[in-house]
């Protein structure tokens, strides 16, 4: 399978990839003129032929292609938003990197009250290096684009903000109901009208044509250790957000974000 960069635009015939990733397809993936790779600018994805890689000490790198022909491709049916509350930078960074992996839509990081204040207030000078973090994986995942990385805020803020069709955020609490009942009792993914799914059986419909016949999107906020804050609570159920539980365990943050975005994608997706 053929590896995915993403570039800043397609030019009519070519296309340019530059900056640190066309120094690692230079150098380490030692890409030669002819060899074949997908390129994507975040709406389309195009078959490309590398024409001229240029490697310079300077760090002005860049490969050329040539484009070939058009990759079938289609923006995911689900949309899933994650808001997820600081922690130890490394662990964060995993968080970022699987939630691109299972699909997430945008990513908003949470200065919670219960967060490290020294993270909090260390977490503007990592920017760039989660936005690195996001593209490669979004690479490494073959994605159409890498997700929204917005700024840090509050939780009550993000909360406020938050306008997706299903909206959860975990709890510890004893009282909390499972994810599993909180999902059975809202509108999922799966919804059609008999109509299309009548004209779908009949072949009168194509499979992606019922697919994005409508995007579902799905919001989760995940907490820092020690959890949620009593106003945070009340913050979230003011926006809609729903209380739900993924067990008696308690997980790490990281472990809680794979482990709800499986969730959600087996729940919510219509393409699942």
């Amino acid at each position: 399978m053929r590896r995915r960069f993403f570039v800043d635009r397609f030019d009519s015939t070519t296309a340019v990839l530059r900056g640190d990733t066309a120094e690692h397809l230079g150098r380490v993936l030692r890409a030669e003129p002819g060899q074949l790779y997908e390129l994507s600018d975040g709406q389309s994805v195009w078959l490309g032929r590398v024409e001229r890689a240029v490697l310079s000490k300077r760090g002005d790198n860049r490969v050329e292609f040539s484009l070939v022909e058009p990759v079938p491709c289609r923006a995911p049916s689900l949309e899933l938003h994650l808001l997820v509350a600081l922690v130890k930078f490394d662990r964060f960074e995993w968080c970022l990197e699987k939630a691109t992996e299972l699909g997430a839509h945008e990513i908003v990081p949470l200065a919670a009250a219960r967060s490290d204040k020294p993270l909090i207030a260390a977490a503007a000078k990592r920017s760039l290096r989660w936005q690195k973090v996001l593209i490669e994986s979004a690479q490494q995942s073959r994605r159409l684009r890498p997700p929204v990385l917005h700024e840090v805020t509050t939780t009550q803020e993000a909360f406020a903000e938050s306008h997706e069709s299903t909206k959860l955020f975990l709890s510890e609490r004893p009282s909390a109901p499972s994810i599993r009942k909180v999902l059975k009792s809202v509108a999922g993914g799966r919804t059609f009208s008999s109509d299309m799914i009548e004209a779908y059986t009949k072949g009168a419909l194509a499979p992606e044509a019922a697919v994005n016949s409508e995007t579902v999107s799905a919001a989760i906020a995940i907490g820092p250790e020690g959890g949620w804050t009593d106003p945070e609570i009340s913050a979230a159920r003011s926006a809609g957000f729903l209380e739900a539980s993924l067990g008696e365990s308690i997980l790490r943050t990281e472990t809680a974000v794979i482990a709800a975005f499986a969730i959600l994608r087996f729940t919510l997706d219509p393409e699942g």
